[in-house]
């Protein structure tokens, strides 16, 4: 799975990529991660890539030129997407998580200031995504929880792939609750089904926990 980041803050992904699972995978080549900073590609001897927005109002708009070049030279495999982040995209979710997997190339457009030109999304033509019904100040940190949660679900990122397959939203549950040693905290002991050594008992109570818990917190998913 390769992940290519146009970015005008490559630092935020690299550095974000060096630690944790992530490194591991990277270092272990089930993933790659890479960066392409538009100003590499602007024509403007300043660097520029942004200016003013026709029609007046506040703030800086993303120049198509740098963007669309940086886009281009990137070489594309047969199996790839290109993914825009604003708050204008469908939300991200598990099931958008599972479409995006199965490509072999992300590419992640990162916006900043008051967002792309137009004509961006006109000659790309990117599936639109958010993380949420809220504004941030760039598009990395998006990049970010995507290039994370869709990395999980890549064979050799975990140490198991099984380590993923009860995570919340994985069956359209909620996570049961997970316990560890010591057995008492504080009075707080772990339920003696966990100690009895019957996984079927076991399964059948961690099941259970997940209903009860999808019920309370988050309903809707039922």
């Amino acid at each position: 799975m390769i992940f290519d980041v146009v970015t005008l803050f490559p630092e935020m992904i690299q550095e974000n990529c060096s630690f944790s699972i992530l490194k591991r995978a990277i270092d272990a080549n089930v993933i790659e991660v890479n960066t392409i900073n538009p100003r590499d590609y602007t024509l403007n001897k300043h660097k520029k890539v942004d200016d003013t927005p026709y029609g007046g109002g506040a703030g800086m708009v993303l120049m198509p030129q740098p963007y669309v070049d940086a886009y281009e030279a990137i070489p594309k495999k047969e199996n790839s997407i290109t993914v825009m982040l604003t708050p204008q995209g469908e939300v991200f979710n598990n099931t958008v998580c599972e479409e995006l997997k199965d490509y072999d190339q992300i590419i992640l457009l990162c916006g900043h200031y008051e967002g792309f030109d137009e004509r961006i999304r006109e000659i790309i033509k990117p599936r639109e995504i958010s993380i949420g019904d809220f504004v941030l100040t760039g598009g990395e940190l998006p990049a970010l929880c995507l290039i994370d949660s869709i990395s999980r679900k890549v064979d050799g990122t975990l140490g198991k792939i099984e380590s993923a397959d009860n995570d919340s939203f994985e069956n359209g549950l909620l996570e049961y609750p997970q316990y560890t040693k010591p057995r008492e905290y504080r009075g707080l002991k772990v339920p003696e089904v966990l100690l009895n050594g019957n996984h079927k008992e076991i399964e059948e109570f961690r099941y259970a926990q997940s209903l009860e818990r999808t019920q309370k917190k988050r309903p809707d998913l039922l």
